[in-house]
């Protein structure tokens, strides 16, 4: 049998959209009640594909450690620090088709995180129905920053935390407004989470999208 290194990421099922709209949680629901693999970006992302930004700036010659945390978080302005993410995420995918290469199972794997873009996704996919692009409200995604810790957390190694966190806030909805626009463009679902639909609810609402693949 021929290995085909996209195998499992063509057959699998996929979460995108803003950081703090509950994917990981709708991803693990899914894993557990319908008997998938789960794959969190995020914990990849932090991890192994960390070491992989180390090995890749070696390679080009520049300092290991990354650029200045001061000329990532405070000197850049939100948009272009929206340019320069969206423009690394292509890169970070084929480190995500690479992890999934790796898993084989006999039933789909539901793969979640903000680097999984539409744009990035449906050239891979057999139906672009095996996405959904979760997009908060601002109400919504104000009421996350407040609640949750990891929102709410602030650079320790900038001269200025207050500014490299509102920086960073400004970012992430420049990238998920790109998102949702990348989806629409691509017929590709996008979910509102507004908070009148409770956790439940929006699994539900997901599950029965990809109901013909669970």
């Amino acid at each position: 049998m021929d290995f085909d290194p996209l195998a499992t990421a063509r057959r699998a099922l996929w979460i995108g959209g803003a950081q703090w709209a509950g994917k990981t949680t709708l991803a693990v629901t899914l894993a557990l009640r319908h008997g998938l693999t789960a794959y969190l970006y995020d914990r990849h992302d932090a991890r192994g594909h960390e070491d992989r930004r180390v090995a890749e700036r070696v390679r080009r010659g520049d300092p290991p450690a990354g650029p200045d945390p001061d000329a990532v978080w405070v000197d850049l302005a939100p948009e272009r620090m929206a340019v320069e993410t969206l423009a690394g995420f292509p890169g970070r995918f084929a480190w995500v088709l690479d992890d999934l290469s790796a898993l084989v199972s006999g039933r789909r794997v539901v793969a979640e995180g903000w680097g999984l873009r539409p744009e990035l996704v449906a050239p891979v996919v057999e139906s672009t129905g095996q996405m959904v692009v979760l997009a908060p409200t601002p109400e919504f995604r104000a009421y996350q920053v407040e609640r949750l810790p990891r929102a709410r957390a602030r650079h320790p190694r900038v001269r200025d935390p207050e500014r490299a966190w509102r920086n960073q806030i400004a970012r992430d909805e420049l990238v998920a407004a790109d998102a949702v626009a990348r989806a629409r463009d691509l017929g590709i679902r996008v979910v509102e989470v507004d908070g009148s639909r409770d956790a439940e609810e929006v699994f539900a609402l997901v599950a029965d999208h990809f109901a013909a693949y669970l």
